[in-house]
């Protein structure tokens, strides 16, 4: 008798940089990974969520259009050789008896096998999936699905399988689930393990937050070391139009083990991760497991469909199994200067920019942003010297250089696309001064040094010439409005002449188009509402916007290290300071006191009051035994009032708050995160009261 054959497969998924709405281009990414699976002798290949559409088109989805865009996109892949003998597994959105679901659609040799509905949508944080689709609320089961006729024309089939289903083939069986269902309690992944699925993949879009990556790829491979089988994940990785930027990292596990990994952050285009498996060592694993197999015993079984196609390879003796790996994680260091950057590299080249221009104080925040552009730089040249032909153009048009001209260095692309001024006053200091030209001739962007007084004095003049009241600083006896407003001038007139200078500086040098202004406010100082609004903090997009000020210091004395630009040493070791008050021998402005707390403290306040849902009672109970080392009740007390009466106070800026990186949890984003009023009782009276009476208790039990 014949011996039996192994049943090994080479299986693909994906991480492609798609963008919402963009049909031609997401379909011709789809197609390149399919070919770039065939060519790596993959018999099935999986792509991210929606990715025909783009995951991000949010209300887009309500529109009949998005629907039957899909659709045409998925007839040019059914119409030509793309699915020839490769299983394809494509998102997409369907429309089913009048319901709108977020579908993975399985096709084969020019032909659909199923569709599969999403069973749990994502719907919290920056997720509102429940406002354009529907849940599949029928586990298990399969209807028939009506094909639109430009389908019908191209696969002569006129239905096909709608539901919950998984796929048998001569050889294996395969199953899915999409994104949010890995995270649920009772994952589809368990139902598909114990009907004895082999094959489980996920086709996801899901987003970069710092120290967030390890959560996932632990569940995936707890998804399989539970329940034995093969993991296939997906995920789109880019800005696809929002504050967002996805992080690919498509991997394969195999009964709980990684056996291969794609990267988290890149400005490449279209990846392809494959592995070989044997999927008789998940027979193997699950067999070993008794309790499993009495339960996969007296489970309901998926619906399967039958299909006559082998997913294993012919010559299975020839193909090297995949091995374990270590999993790849980057430190929240390089997670900074990788995601923000790629974020950018999309934004400008997908924006018609023709580049960047960014008020460079000295400080911290603007020199994050300013390493950031740097550190784009450094990635694109790179994907460029590697021959990503993509890169390649883009840098060339982005920069207006001639085709035939070679690619630039970092250094030399920086020169072009990034534009950096100091915007100095009476009240700079000379420190600032020089180290945003030493960051700017690091970094080689084109530098500006710009004194901001003669417009400064022109208002304050235009305002005594209509009032005949000269405002003061509080330095030099003024009142604390009066010193606030000639603060606020100096701010609001940075701004002004930011984005004055972007529409003109292109003009200035030569060049076609117009350059986008960078904002650098940090996530805390959003959370306390320490900026003036319509200052530079308002901006076209922010890098920073989404990330602590402690991770930024962090990221600094890292960049200082690792991207060749020493000088953010000595801007991480020097004073925050906003340096709109005159400089006394008595006295110099710094944030920390200005906010009346700390930044380290601000994170705390942040953390706790959006991840951990507190209000101001509750914040209060936590820290009086998370701070009772550092402070009586009472001085505990006034510090969380004070937090929430600025938080309060400026919530509003929040609603006008430049689009920003999202990169914490905590975030105050007004937009679509972070759901709240913006016109407080800054008074709190009810729960400042109870927090008085808590801590007038606790100081008697001392």
């Amino acid at each position: 008798a014949a011996c039996r054959v192994m049943r090994v497969t080479c299986l693909a998924t994906c991480a492609l940089n798609q963008w919402a709405l963009d049909f031609d281009g997401n379909l011709a990414r789809v197609k390149a990974s399919i070919w770039q699976a065939k060519a790596k002798g993959a018999r099935y290949r999986v792509g991210p969520e929606l990715e025909l559409p783009g995951y991000g088109c949010e209300d887009h989805f309500l529109e009949v259009d998005t629907i039957e865009h899909s659709w045409e996109c998925l007839a040019q892949l059914l119409a030509g050789d793309d699915t020839d003998d490769i299983l394809c597994d494509v998102g997409m959105p369907v429309i089913h008896g009048g319901v709108r679901y977020n579908c993975r659609v399985f096709v084969l040799n020019r032909e659909i096998l199923l569709i599969r509905p999403k069973l749990c949508l994502a719907n919290d944080g920056n997720y509102r999936e429940t406002r354009w689709f529907t849940a599949w609320q029928h586990p298990k089961k399969v209807e028939k699905f009506k094909l639109p006729s430009l389908i019908s024309d191209v696969t002569k089939q006129t239905h096909v399988p709608f539901g919950d289903a998984a796929l048998e083939f001569m050889d294996g069986s395969l199953g899915s689930e999409t994104c949010e269902e890995l995270f649920t309690p009772n994952a589809p992944h368990i139902q598909l393990a114990l009907s004895g699925v082999e094959v489980i993949s996920n086709g996801s879009g899901s987003h970069h937050q710092l120290r967030k990556l390890n959560q996932r790829v632990e569940l995936i491979q707890s998804a399989t070391a539970k329940g034995g089988g093969v993991y296939l994940y997906a995920n789109q990785r880019g800005c696809d139009g929002g504050r967002l930027y996805y992080d690919g990292c498509a991997c394969i596990a195999v009964n709980g083990e990684i056996v291969a990994q794609g990267e988290q952050f890149a400005v490449q285009e279209v990846e392809v991760v494959t592995a070989v498996v044997d999927l008789d060592t998940v027979v193997g694993f699950r067999g070993a497991f008794q309790s499993m197999s009495v339960q996969a015993a007296a489970s309901e079984k998926q619906p399967m469909i039958e299909v006559p196609f082998s997913l294993c390879v012919t010559n299975p003796l020839g193909a090297a199994v995949s091995k374990p790996m270590p999993v790849r994680y980057h430190t929240p260091e390089e997670e900074i200067a990788m995601g923000p950057a790629c974020w950018l590299w999309d934004y400008l080249r997908r924006s018609g920019a023709s580049g960047y221009l960014l008020p460079l104080s000295g400080g911290a925040d603007s020199s994050s942003t300013a390493a950031l552009v740097g550190s784009m730089c450094q990635l694109a040249t790179k994907a460029a010297a590697a021959g990503d032909a993509c890169a390649i153009a883009d840098i060339k048009r982005i920069a207006q250089l001639d085709d035939n001209a070679s690619v630039p260095a970092a250094k030399e692309l920086a020169a072009r696309v990034l534009t950096t001024v100091y915007l100095g006053s009476e009240n700079s200091s000379n420190e600032t001064r020089g180290r945003s030209k030493t960051l700017a001739d690091e970094v080689g962007s084109s530098h500006l040094d710009v004194k901001i007084d003669a417009v400064v004095a022109a208002i304050i003049a235009f305002f005594v010439t209509i009032t005949r009241r000269a405002p003061k600083f509080k330095v030099d006896g003024g009142s604390d409005v009066e010193n606030l407003a000639l603060q606020n001038i100096q701010a609001r007139v940075r701004m002004v002449l930011s984005f004055v200078l972007a529409q003109l500086m292109p003009w200035v040098n030569g060049r076609n188009g117009f350059f986008l202004v960078l904002g650098s406010a940090n996530v805390d100082e959003g959370l306390r509402g320490y900026m003036t609004k319509y200052d530079c903090s308002s901006a076209d997009i922010n890098p920073i916007g989404g990330i602590s000020k402690g991770d930024l210091r962090a990221f600094l004395r890292w960049g200082a290290k690792h991207l060749g630009y020493p000088s953010l040493a000595s801007v991480e070791e020097a004073p925050p300071t906003a340096e709109l008050e005159p400089i006394r021998e008595d006295y110099v402005q710094t944030d920390e006191e200005d906010m009346g707390m700390t930044y380290d403290e601000l994170g705390v306040y942040g953390r706790l009051r959006k991840i951990a849902r507190l209000g101001p009672v509750e914040m209060f109970k936590r820290l009086l035994h998370e701070w009772k080392d550092r402070g009586t009740p009472a001085e505990i007390a006034a510090k969380v009032k004070r937090f929430f009466f600025f938080y309060s106070a400026n919530r509003h800026k929040m609603t006008t708050l430049t689009p920003s990186y999202h990169a914490e949890n905590y975030s105050p984003e007004d937009n679509r995160f972070d759901l709240r009023p913006f016109l407080y009782n800054v008074r709190w009276p009810w729960q400042f009261r109870k927090i008085d009476e808590l801590a007038e208790k606790a100081m008697k039990e001392r």
